[in-house]
């Protein structure tokens, strides 16, 4: 059974990457153009760079383009605003301190830093062409 799941694997992955990165793009979207039933952040405060960060990574997410520097940077990101927002206001449980989303961000982000952008990714298709680029023997 294993075995036959296996093959969905990069499939099930890029969707999971294309999914995440929508959804938190529309995250920046709220925060830097006040989009989606929300008011734009104050200019150049700590919000505002989080719409930036949400805005431009789920953007580069869904296109699978530095997929690994940029789920790196964005989990961070959301461990920062789960630290700084919701861990203060009640300790621990992220259900109460409304944080769930955050730390569901933060491992979803980790795991794609560690499986990488899955297929149907700029990643893959400039690997792919720079290994066929590679491979092209050069006659002098």
């Amino acid at each position: 059974m294993t075995r036959m799941l296996d093959r969905f694997y990069p499939t099930t992955l890029a969707l999971l990457r294309i999914a995440t990165g929508v959804m938190f793009w529309q995250h920046g979207a709220q925060k830097l153009f006040g989009l989606l039933g929300s008011n734009p952040r104050e200019f150049l405060t700590l919000l505002w760079f989080a719409g930036v960060f949400e805005f431009a990574g789920g953007i580069l997410i869904v296109a699978g383009l530095f997929t690994r520097p940029v789920a790196f940077i964005l989990a961070g990101e959301m461990a920062v605003a789960y630290f700084t927002s919701h861990f203060p206001r009640e300790f621990w449980w992220p259900i109460q301190n409304a944080g769930e989303f955050a730390v569901l961000y933060c491992f979803i982000y980790l795991f794609l830093f560690t499986a990488g952008p899955g297929r149907w990714s700029l990643d893959g298709l400039l690997r792919r062409k720079s290994a066929s680029d590679e491979a092209v023997p050069l006659n002098p």
